[in-house]
């Protein structure tokens, strides 16, 4: 089991940067595919990026492919996204995600997939 703790949100304005970070418990977190999925308000969760526990693999939504970047450090237990160019229709709750995977090329692209989420982090993108 792992547990997820998001932090790095708060308020940007249109264009602005910020960085998330999710620091998981847990020994085997390095055997966890870790996905990234936001909620706007009145809409339902949306994944945005994915990473395979190896960090060889990552994955994105064609809404944030080019600005949002996925990344983890398993010495540190700890995955990030790093988000660029934010644009006010992406106000939303970002949550870390996590699914054990046997193969280190392994990430997963559905909410639906994951089995450990964390509380969340408030992204707010002013106009």
């Amino acid at each position: 089991q792992v547990q997820l703790v998001e932090s790095g949100g708060g308020l940007v304005q249109a264009g602005g940067s910020l960085k998330l970070s999710c620091a998981a418990s847990g020994r085997t977190f390095s055997r966890y595919a870790m996905g990234w999925i936001r909620q706007a308000p009145g809409k339902e969760r949306e994944f945005a990026a994915a990473v395979s526990w190896s960090a060889g693999w990552t994955y994105y939504a064609d809404s944030v492919k080019g600005r949002f970047t996925i990344s983890r450090d398993n010495t540190k237990n700890t995955v990030y996204l790093q988000m660029n160019s934010l644009k006010p229709a992406e106000t939303a709750v970002y949550y870390c995600a996590a699914k054990s995977a046997y193969s280190g090329s392994t990430y997963y692209t559905n909410r639906y997939d994951y089995d450990y989420w964390g509380q969340g982090t408030q992204v707010t993108v002013s106009s």
